[in-house]
């Protein structure tokens, strides 16, 4: 068997806690998709999201939910037949007629990894029956401009144009507007008061959306979830705590920060000494706006808040596209237990849904970080999960490290952080 059919390394005992609460979930799949069955008749998915995922053993959870998930160049393209179905339904579920479909993307016109995101989604859509263009609001571009990549594929960015209360690009009329965009500067005037079905919605934008919001919602998702398989909530659920704005560059919340460290790392220790868990906690300071991984820092010690040098301040001052980072979560930290290859690299699985189908995803491996670290960094490479199924699809004949059955894990956990990006959603409109 080749390296990309395999699942990485767990580098805990497999017959510990991970393959206890595997087990538990697979013999308790017929009640956890009726629940989930339930939770989507009364909550609209959004219409694509991807999950960070973190497996220390003893505990998975999800560490970032994305709702403007740009990597699905990087999703096996055996499923792409999966996606394409879940497309459709997406679009059904929009409750509105839709055969024009435009994709409103990043401005990342030089970033080739960007664009071949771009390029898969659009030929997606377009497979799954709509037609599909691309409308950028970057000043850059002026005139329909086509660029060429690596994969053979290209993109035809278009500048987005306002006509009366609707935007087009040329003389493409779209029903339905696909931000890729995931707002960071704010919401483009462009789009302000368009009569055209807009997913999702500009007020999850990270101009406004936080990531404490979004974890909030998750608890108490977790809590249910929880009550049905009957675990402890926290091997699912990261905890929390955030406070009030912080200046970095000034010093200014610093004290607030620490208190509320201290009170994590505290939390933490108790629930290790609980589970019978020997790791040091740590925890992950986070802008509680802004993605990329910018604006991330572990913190073992809240001494080390104290001591934090220029270039660290400097670093975490700010994220994508220059926004000032004036809050932040201060988030459990949760190991990663799985190394990729024969390097034992570091990995973490991310998992990509469209409306509430799992449709794929991949791990993230960074070579130069350790599990306790941020792996959303420069010098990360993506290697597609290896299905021999999809994600709900578990192997129940299987007692060893079946990758199906650690899939499917994978597949209920960032479900529920679906259902709790759209209760989000559900709340903000």
């Amino acid at each position: 068997m080749n390296e990309i059919a395999t699942v990485p390394h767990l580098t805990t005992a497999l017959t510990g806690p991970f393959q206890s609460l595997e087990r538990l979930m697979l013999d308790k799949q017929a009640a956890i998709e009726s629940w989930f069955r339930n939770a989507w008749r009364e909550t609209q998915a959004p219409f694509y999201a991807s999950v960070d995922l973190r497996n220390a053993g003893y505990k998975i959870a999800p560490v970032d939910t994305n709702l403007f998930p740009a990597g699905f160049n990087n999703l096996n393209p055996a499923f792409e037949s999966l996606c394409i179905h879940a497309i459709q339904m997406a679009v059904e579920h929009t409750g509105k007629p839709i055969d024009k479909v435009l994709i409103i993307p990043e401005n990342h016109t030089r970033n080739l990894f960007y664009l071949e995101n771009l390029a898969s989604l659009q030929t997606m859509i377009e497979k799954a029956g709509f037609e599909t263009r691309i409308g950028s609001i970057s000043a850059d571009i002026e005139t329909p401009t086509r660029i060429d990549l690596e994969s053979s594929k290209s993109v035809l960015l278009e500048s987005l144009q306002r006509d009366q209360n609707r935007v087009v690009v040329g003389d493409f009329n779209p029903d339905l507007i696909l931000l890729n965009n995931d707002l960071s500067a704010g919401k483009p005037e462009i789009l302000n008061d368009i009569e055209q079905v807009i997913t999702p919605p500009m007020s999850l934008g990270w101009s406004k959306r936080l990531k404490s919001d979004h974890f909030a919602f998750y608890q108490r998702v977790a809590q249910e979830f929880a009550a049905l398989i009957d675990i402890d909530p926290w091997l699912i659920d990261p905890m929390f705590r955030n406070c009030g704005e912080v200046n970095f560059m000034k010093r200014e919340g610093i004290d607030c920060l620490s208190k509320n460290v201290e009170s994590l790392l505290e939390s933490i220790r108790s629930k290790y000494k609980e589970h019978n868990i020997e790791s040091e906690p740590f925890v992950m300071v986070k802008a509680d706006a802004g993605t990329y991984g910018m604006g991330v820092m572990t913190i073992r010690n809240a001494d080390e808040l104290a001591e934090l040098n220029r270039k660290e301040r400097t670093k975490m001052a700010k994220t994508k596209e220059g926004q000032k980072v004036t809050q932040v979560i201060i988030q459990e930290g949760v190991y990663t237990h799985e190394t990729w290859g024969k390097e034992d690299t570091v990995a973490e699985p991310v998992v990509y849904m469209m409306d509430h189908q799992v449709v794929g995803g991949f791990y993230r491996v960074h070579e130069k970080r350790s599990a306790s670290q941020n792996l959303n960094a420069p010098g990360m490479r993506f290697e597609p999960l290896a299905f021999d199924d999809c994600c709900i699809t578990p192997d129940l004949s299987q007692d060893d490290d079946c990758r199906q059955n650690r899939f499917y894990t994978y597949g209920v956990i960032a479900r529920l952080a679906l259902l709790a990006a759209a209760r989000e959603i559900t709340n903000a409109v």
